[in-house]
């Protein structure tokens, strides 16, 4: 069976690393096959990247007058958005061209209000968000997957400085006494989520590589106990699943978390031979295909390559992350877990 398996694999990656997409081939070369990220052949192949319709596609997306002017985070085609796609498919880091949009984002969660506090003891409407940030039984309730995917996003595209610094700076100051973050204005939640605090982590801890930031990386492996404490998917009281949908990968996750998600995390971190996340690796190697690869279980958008204002509000997004189909390989969600695998040792 083992030896069935490790031929199925080698097939995949095989079949992956001749992809239309040079996204495909720029994680599975640098993530699986261990070529060094900074060898010829890589950067140019992330030039490719640069040029490709798919990066074309996402930068064209925020052009529309709604998206550039009011709609940072529009779903899934604001300046946010865009930023943290280029930066998951491998966009080179340091073009000068992407700093508008960066300045966007920066001017949009690094204002004003996010710097103001609102103390109460019940739920704050969220209209109230212009006020400040709540902090209800001694917790700020703050969305800050916005925060820390802006700052990991930001921080692998080079486009890093002093300002950016800010993002850190807020995580760390808003971070929950058992590691995480929460946006839940009930006072009864005294929890971190698993939605609002993967993001941050990652945030903190690429920022912390970046800018020798050893109290962001404290803060960051902090962070990381919400998730190993749990094993990635399970509650700790009693060992049961804490949500089906976590056990469904799907791509992009956007802000949502699964299982996959949080695997590729403590991988990117450094912690996927941490024993606490064997559980979640053998169910991601559950997952495998009969024929190998991986299948993207469901899905956060819709396709449209234009944008009226009848899908103003919807989660559009203007480029294809291959659908889902629990009975077909998914490229970019076989590329993450043979990167989990590969890091975990059993590739």
């Amino acid at each position: 069976m083992a030896l069935v398996m490790k031929r199925e694999r080698s097939a995949v990656i095989d079949t992956l690393l001749k992809s239309d997409e040079p996204s495909i081939r720029w994680k599975v070369m640098t993530r699986v096959v261990g070529e060094d990220p900074e060898s010829r052949k890589v950067r140019a192949l992330r030039e490719e990247i640069r040029k490709s319709a798919r990066a074309r596609a996402l930068i064209a997306g925020r052009d529309q007058k709604f998206v550039r002017e009011a709609y940072v985070y529009a779903n899934w085609r604001g300046a946010h958005w865009t930023l943290a796609m280029l930066a998951e498919i491998g966009y080179p880091a340091n073009d000068e061209s992407l700093m508008p949009m960066r300045e966007q984002v920066l001017d949009c969660w690094l204002g004003h209000a996010f710097y103001m506090e609102l103390e109460s003891k019940s739920a704050v409407p969220k209209h109230r968000s212009t006020e400040g940030v709540p902090i209800i039984q001694g917790r700020y309730r703050r969305c800050a997957s916005q925060h820390g995917n802006a700052l990991y996003s930001i921080t692998r595209l080079g486009l890093a400085d002093k300002k950016s610094d800010g993002l850190a700076e807020r995580l760390m100051h808003w971070q929950w006494p058992d590691g995480g973050w929460n946006c839940d204005r009930k006072p009864s939640a005294h929890v971190s989520s698993f939605n609002e605090s993967l993001l941050p982590m990652l945030g903190l801890a690429v920022h912390a590589e970046h800018a020798s930031d050893a109290a962001a990386r404290a803060v960051a492996l902090k962070a990381s106990e919400v998730f190993l404490s749990r094993r990635l998917f399970k509650s700790k009281t009693d060992g049961k699943v804490i949500s089906p949908h976590w056990l469904r990968p799907k791509y992009p996750r956007y802000w949502h978390y699964d299982m996959l998600g949080g695997l590729v995390a403590m991988a990117e971190m450094g912690l996927i031979k941490d024993p606490r996340c064997a559980d979640a690796i053998d169910q991601l190697e559950r997952k495998e295909l009969p024929k190998g690869g991986w299948a993207a279980l469901g899905r956060f958008y819709r396709v449209s390559a234009s944008m009226d204002m009848s899908t103003r509000f919807g989660s559009i997004s203007q480029v294809d992350w291959g659908g889902a189909g629990s009975a077909r390989m998914n490229e970019w969600v076989s590329a993450d877990a043979l990167y989990v695998l590969h890091a975990a040792g059993r590739v």
